[in-house]
């Protein structure tokens, strides 16, 4: 089983902590990992686009000039897509983006993406996250003491509001819960501080 530092808020090492092979050891799979990066953001797109046809444009029922006699291209009415105000060709219509994703291969490739982060050296476990005050400045000199002081992804066993609102106006910070956490997210973090309470957690869940 593969083993990591275990810090405290300063940066210190307190210990280790031992993580699960099925979790944190597994094999890649990248195409699983691609498929749930795909669903997650199209499932981001509202897909409320719509333009109009010719048919749904308003006017043009009216021949515009004879079939024959004046030289020209023969037209009916002047809502065609080549005529200014005309209807659009193939128009965007509502659509689903949804792209489903099998419950074994979204497994397959959360473990996978927390496999290629502990192996990138992107996984920090804190021994506990605890603000006196929701403090951006506290926050910020946690992150700096933890060696991330720029992307990171803080992942929390439950809601804590004082970590939320400390962490809430520092770019390229998000906080997440081990519940809402997704393959997207893992990849995305450049660093991802898990509580220790929160990386039990997430061995209870998806082992």
């Amino acid at each position: 089983m593969p083993n990591i530092p275990l810090y405290n808020m300063n940066g210190e090492t307190i210990g280790q902590m031992e993580l699960s092979d099925d979790i944190f050891a597994c094999a890649v799979n990248e195409n699983a990992m691609h498929l749930c990066v795909r669903s997650y953001l199209a499932a981001q797109r509202l897909g409320t686009q719509s333009a109009k046809t010719r048919t749904e444009v308003r006017g043009g029922g009216r021949k515009i000039y004879r079939q024959k006699g004046t030289g020209n291209a023969r037209h009916h009415g002047n809502r065609a897509p080549q005529f200014a105000h005309g209807g659009v060709v193939f128009a965007p219509k509502p659509r689903d983006y949804v792209v489903s994703v099998p419950k074994k291969v979204r497994r397959l490739a959360f473990k996978s993406a927390l496999t290629v982060m502990l192996n990138d050296e992107s996984i920090i476990v804190v021994d506990e996250l605890a603000l006196n005050e929701a403090k951006t400045k506290a926050m910020i000199k946690v992150l700096g003491n933890l060696g991330a002081p720029g992307k990171a992804t803080i992942v929390l066993p439950a809601p804590d509001q004082t970590i939320l609102r400390a962490s809430g106006n520092i770019p390229n910070v998000k906080t997440r819960y081990v519940n809402t956490l997704n393959v997207y997210d893992i990849l995305n973090a450049g660093k991802l501080i898990f509580t220790k309470a929160a990386a039990e957690s997430v061995q209870e869940v998806y082992v």
